[in-house]
């Protein structure tokens, strides 16, 4: 941890009234706190929210500050302002088949997540940490009510004691390991199985993968995406309910796309997937325009699941809003 977070004279004077200190101090968490609301609640905008709300009550309540750490004194307020935000929007599935079922389910870009790590943190956490912002263990968590859900990602993503967990949810030791067996016994039996390799990072197969998408969306080729797309693929589209399953389920994808416009491509990275941010430039028009990003899941040589989502969050990828039409767009590096 930085001299800033363990200096005691800091942390008083941030809790005592110092508004600049308190602002400084907060700053440093404020990242690792959104992804934490972000896996309580799978939406990016209500993290955000959320991790605002906790700010304000942070500042409200700092009379209160015990002084034992700052840090779990924020994840408490953000994590009770989570519990609050779930059950006033009663967001629960009674069933995690598909990312279809949640349709406030919005993706995370990596290179936000890049700076939420702890300067701190083991190589072992960053595995964890990667496992457990992807989108099927987001989707699957869903299953859980609220507090179980909290214990779950305090317990087994967070790494926290029984005992710091109690005292955070202000419930007893016996009940968080009660409440944690429910939790992953629910996800034993409900959530759809995980594949271990997604865990690493891409391999070069499916950065191959992800260029060959990448081009033949960009020339509308049916075949060629035919060609790198499972037989079982299936596709999302939060907050839409639709979910195709197989490849002659998307031929009226293919009609809807080639009749659009002309596309443009950028590789992008979300929740430790590859991906590709779309632009679409409509006919008669001389601008490509954002339109939606595809989260890609691969399987094996070819991809297994596209999930595609809305422009919404174009501006947290770091991708503009348009390109012209002889704009070279940038290429991240996927």
């Amino acid at each position: 941890m930085s001299n800033l977070a363990t200096d005691d004279a800091v942390i008083a004077a941030a809790t005592s009234g110092d508004e600049r200190a308190f602002g400084t101090l907060a700053q440093r968490y404020r990242r690792e706190l959104h992804v934490h609301c972000y896996r309580m609640l799978g939406n990016f905008e209500d993290a955000e929210d959320v991790v605002q709300e906790t700010l304000v009550r942070a500042w409200q309540a700092r009379d209160g500050f015990a002084g034992t750490g700052f840090r779990a004194w924020l994840y408490k307020i953000a994590t009770n302002a989570s519990l609050d935000t779930i059950r006033r929007k009663q967001r629960q599935v009674p069933k995690a088949d598909s990312f279809a079922e949640v349709p406030w389910l919005q993706p995370y870009p990596d290179r936000l997540l890049d700076l939420a790590a702890p300067p701190d943190a083991e190589p072992d956490a960053m595995v964890v940490a990667r496992e457990t912002i992807q989108l099927a263990f987001l989707t699957a968590i869903q299953l859980l009510p609220a507090q179980q859900r909290a214990i779950l990602i305090l317990r087994d993503v967070l790494d926290w004691s029984a005992k710091q967990t109690a005292e955070l949810l202000d419930t007893t030791v016996a009940g968080v390991n009660s409440a944690l067996q429910r939790a992953r016994a629910t996800l034993r039996d409900k959530a759809p199985a995980r594949d271990e390799h997604e865990t690493g990072e891409p391999t070069e197969v499916e950065r191959t993968l992800l260029a060959r998408y990448i081009d033949a969306h960009q020339r509308s080729d049916e075949s060629g995406l035919t060609e790198i797309l499972r037989d079982d693929i299936r596709i999302t589209m939060p907050p839409h309910p639709f979910r195709y399953d197989g490849i002659p389920s998307l031929a009226p994808l293919f009609e809807n796309f080639r009749a659009h416009g002309d596309w443009l491509l950028v590789p992008t990275r979300a929740n430790r997937h590859l991906a590709a941010a779309n632009y679409l430039r409509a006919p008669g028009d001389d601008t490509f325009r954002a339109f939606k990003i595809d989260v890609l899941r691969f399987r094996e040589t070819k991809v297994a699941e596209i999930t595609t989502f809305d422009k919404t969050l174009f501006d947290a990828f770091g991708l503009p809003q348009t390109m012209a039409k002889t704009m070279e767009p940038t290429m991240e590096e996927p």
